[in-house]
């Protein structure tokens, strides 16, 4: 891949969260001092961070996957804005706090896409909106939807 100028801080901040590195401060330095991260299609379908909370998202994913890689497929620049597309690979070998509990590593090996979408402000990242494919995640570790569950609750009262 050819990096341009706008593109540099993405494949700095790709490399900084992988398992051998985790630098998390400088991660955070990569943003804008407004910048912001939305992790969109998570258990709680979006949560946001800011700041120094930046930092907790390599170092919950440096938890959950401590091999964490990612490889940068489709890189498209149009302007300030950069859309990828990048598969997240790892081990299972961390817990994972759900609002039901924590669900214990199985050591499943995982390879799930994502979609990113960077917009970038003067250098620096403005924000960063992270689409994670959390169903096929999910399958990955063996943690399927309980849809008989969800098919009583909706039922209609008689």
């Amino acid at each position: 891949m050819t990096v341009t100028t706008g593109t540099e801080a993405l494949v700095r901040a790709y490399h900084l969260a992988e398992g051998d590195v985790l630098d998390v401060q400088g991660f955070i330095d990569l943003f804008a001092e407004d910048g912001v991260l939305n992790g969109i299609g998570g258990v709680s379908g979006q949560e946001s961070y800011r700041g120094e909370q930046l930092g907790d998202v390599v170092v919950w994913m440096g938890k959950l996957f401590p091999d964490v890689h990612r490889e940068l497929h489709r890189v498209n620049v149009l302007g300030d804005v950069v859309a990828i597309e990048v598969p997240i690979r790892g081990t299972f070998l961390g817990p994972f706090e759900t609002p039901a509990g924590v669900i214990q590593p199985t050591g499943a090996k995982v390879d799930f896409p994502t979609a990113d979408f960077w917009y970038l402000r003067n250098g620096k990242v403005e924000t960063f909106n992270c689409h994670i494919a959390f169903t096929t995640l999910f399958a990955q570790l063996g943690v399927l939807p309980d849809f008989a569950s969800a098919v009583a609750a909706s039922a209609p009262a008689r």
